[in-house]
């Protein structure tokens, strides 16, 4: 399916993640022992074991889309810099998707600086390469940005996915493929046009 990033539609914009998904998600995901087709996979099909709503469950599956760089950061264990991909991944999402869905993409690194601040635990969880990009993306939070972090709605929802984040790297976890959770997919994408009609 040949459509860029300037002629997306709500009739296409399923079609056109799977097949990024099928395209691109054998990528190497940042050191990791997954994929990045696998990594968000196993995010979705986690939060659905988990029985969490629909929204956290395409939250999961999208919130690093934005690491696809040509279609929509990749990150490598030799930057030297951020490249942002949550907000290339929210830029494209909120277009099409209701807000805590692209909040939860564009915020999730966010999340992952305030456990760091809040959570003397979470520090320790974390993958060598997550370790790495907090280095790059600012280290745990200040005591101000926490602050205005906690004001976001959707705060709960956003920590949720960093965990499902967090948790989306096991080398023996099975996943179904994209198209599985196409259908929920394509809810989420008619109930953010709902509401703007």
């Amino acid at each position: 399916m040949k459509v860029n990033n300037h002629n997306l539609t709500t009739e296409n914009i399923v079609d056109f993640i799977g097949s990024i998904f099928e395209r691109r998600g054998g990528e190497e995901y940042l050191g990791e022992p997954v994929t990045m087709g696998q990594h968000m996979l196993q995010g979705a099909t986690l939060a659905e074991k988990a029985g969490q709503p629909d929204e956290i469950i395409v939250a999961a599956l999208l919130h690093d889309i934005g690491h696809f760089t040509s279609e929509f950061g990749t990150f490598t264990m030799n930057d030297t810099e951020d490249r942002f991909h949550e907000d290339a991944g929210a830029k494209v999402l909120e277009k099409f998707f209701p807000k805590v869905i692209s909040d939860c993409c564009r915020f999730h690194v966010a999340a992952k600086r305030y456990l760091c601040a809040t959570d003397p635990k979470y520090f320790d969880k974390l993958s060598e390469a997550s370790i790495h990009s907090l280095s790059l993306q600012g280290g745990p939070m200040s005591p101000d940005e926490i602050l205005k972090f906690e004001e976001n709605p959707n705060l709960e929802k956003i920590i949720t996915v960093r965990h499902l984040d967090d948790a989306g790297k096991d080398p023996n976890l099975e996943t179904s493929d994209f198209w599985y959770f196409a259908p929920l997919v394509q809810r989420m994408v008619e109930e953010k046009n709902a509401t703007v009609e």
